[in-house]
């Protein structure tokens, strides 16, 4: 979708927030899941999530028929687990370094059924990698793809077809400026702990890269962006304004980095990772506050 406004680049959107589960993780949860061995998932489907890909492992138990259990951090937003909810899932807060624990182990204790990893499982990566494809299928030449950063799992997938089908095409990672762990693991050679502070962007971000993740990342990435919170929120309010678009904070974040020009000029597709925003959170924003 091309989002017509005043900017150094021709902007285009990947809305993803139109997913059914309003976020991009349904795709690598289904790709995941169905590669499984039918034993594999029986005793049920078990992840780690900020709420999405909760979301998306939610939805393929529900269509298999088996219990579905995530760990969340205690500051997941309301309107994400909620959802989860909805579809049957089971939700247990726990403290975001034991979340973050989960995340880096690829397990929970005490928990059975098959792990779906949101961001390390290559079935997961090629399953967003589809993204690629449906961009090259509508646009053909874009010279710039913006994909915002939480683990690593989106831009992988995204990056590694548009390395095999149109390597001309420049590659970016995008993250809040509050939790910029890779383009300080960039800048210092290697994973590095930075200074993360949670925010209303809360599907990227991170304190450090996980180093599986940064190898492949790498050597696939052109580069690295970072936005202001205030830059976000201002573009969660332009793509409401403009093009009738609700992002998530992790969903602005390529917009918000295309329209402060760090993509250039040229074709510039953005990836809108999801739109899964607590309805206070969103009045705010749209209220002119940054939260």
């Amino acid at each position: 979708m091309r989002l017509h406004v005043d900017a150094p680049a021709e902007i285009w959107l990947k809305l993803e927030n139109l997913q059914p589960i309003a976020s991009f993780k349904v795709r690598g949860a289904a790709n995941a899941v169905r590669a499984a061995d039918t034993a594999e998932r029986a005793a049920g489907l078990v992840t780690a999530s900020a709420g999405n890909m909760a979301q998306g492992v939610a939805w393929l138990a529900r269509e298999l028929a088996v219990p579905a259990t995530t760990v969340v951090p205690e500051r997941a937003p309301a309107t994400k687990l909620a959802a989860v909810e909805r579809l049957g899932g089971t939700v247990t807060r726990v403290p975001y370094e034991d979340w973050w624990r989960a995340i880096e182990e690829s397990r929970v204790p005490g928990l059975e059924g098959l792990f779906i990893h949101p961001v390390v499982d290559e079935r997961v990566m090629a399953g967003n990698g589809t993204i690629a494809l449906e961009i090259l299928e509508d646009l053909p030449d874009p010279d710039v793809v913006l994909v915002p950063y939480g683990g690593g799992g989106l831009v992988t997938g995204i990056a590694s077809a548009l390395r095999a089908l149109r390597p001309e095409t420049r590659v970016y990672a995008v993250e809040p400026e509050t939790g910029a762990a890779l383009n300080g693991a960039l800048a210092a050679g290697g994973p590095t702990d930075i200074d993360f502070r949670p925010s209303f962007v809360d599907g990227a971000g991170s304190p450090h890269v996980l180093p599986d993740m940064f190898e492949r990342v790498r050597d696939l990435v052109d580069d690295a962006f970072t936005a202001s919170l205030e830059e976000t929120a201002a573009a969660v309010r332009l793509l409401a304004e403009r093009a009738r678009v609700v992002a998530e904070g992790a969903g602005a974040l390529a917009p918000a980095a295309a329209l402060a020009g760090r993509a250039g000029e040229g074709k510039v597709v953005c990836v809108v990772s999801g739109g899964n925003v607590d309805l206070s959170t969103l009045g705010a924003i749209l209220a002119g506050e940054t939260p």
